[in-house]
């Protein structure tokens, strides 16, 4: 599923929304031995909506490179690419996003740094860190870990669905739910005020990317 707009067009909160809905973390060490570029277009074809690339062991020039032939790949079918961290590598290869965490470069400073159409979201990771958000120019959080995970093993408290839907009732802004998420929670955690699953090996680690993002993108398109 891709959008019909231009991939450098500005982002309505509705286009927005509608890209985020199916949000794919990619992990390196997740990919089975596969090439990140063999399992992201296989995952778009299966209704990922926006791809983050989270590189951190690569040194700039790698990461750059590996930047540069996602936006190759995922430009013709108008789904953004949101560069985790790195806010020069975002502006080297024209980024449609930025995802910034609580150590990352403050997002008032990327703001200032960045084009105006680059959309900007912001892990969260306790309560007052939503309460902060809505003084800050953002255009969605990330809700950073839903549940407990192997993936990322730096992170807070997992939110649980209590947590979640803690956050719902304090912000109006888009919330992407990540951490832990697989097709078995996937239902319960929209229904706990998601509008977006994030996932990394549910996708990622699976024996057909495409087939596993598919089965998500049902269930976020359920009535």
């Amino acid at each position: 599923m891709v959008s019909p707009h231009p991939a450098n067009a500005p982002w309505s909160p509705e286009r927005l929304r509608a890209a985020l809905r199916l949000y794919l973390v990619t992990d390196q060490a997740s990919l089975m031995g596969r090439s990140l570029s063999d399992v992201v277009l296989a995952a778009v074809h299966g209704g990922v909506g926006c791809v983050q690339l989270r590189e951190k062991e690569l040194n700039s020039r790698d990461f750059l490179a590996q930047a540069m032939a996602l936006m190759a790949l995922l430009r013709p079918l108008k789904v953004p690419l949101i560069i985790n961290d790195r806010i020069d590598i975002a502006l080297a290869c024209a980024a449609q996003g930025v995802h910034l965490g609580q150590s990352d470069m403050p997002v008032h400073q990327a703001r200032a740094l960045l084009p105006p159409e680059v959309f900007i979201g912001w892990s969260v990771e306790t309560p007052e860190h939503v309460a902060q958000s809505a003084a800050l120019p953002l255009d969605y959080l990330g809700v950073s870990p839903v549940f407990a995970t192997a993936t990322k093993t730096d992170t807070a408290t997992p939110w649980g669905l209590d947590g979640l839907q803690r956050v719902r009732a304090a912000t109006t802004l888009p919330l992407v739910a990540i951490g832990g998420i697989h097709a078995g929670n996937a239902a319960d955690t929209l229904a706990a005020g998601a509008d977006s699953l994030a996932v990394v090996s549910a996708i990622c680690s699976a024996a057909d990317p495409r087939a596993s993002a598919y089965a998500l993108r049902r269930l976020i398109d359920a009535p």
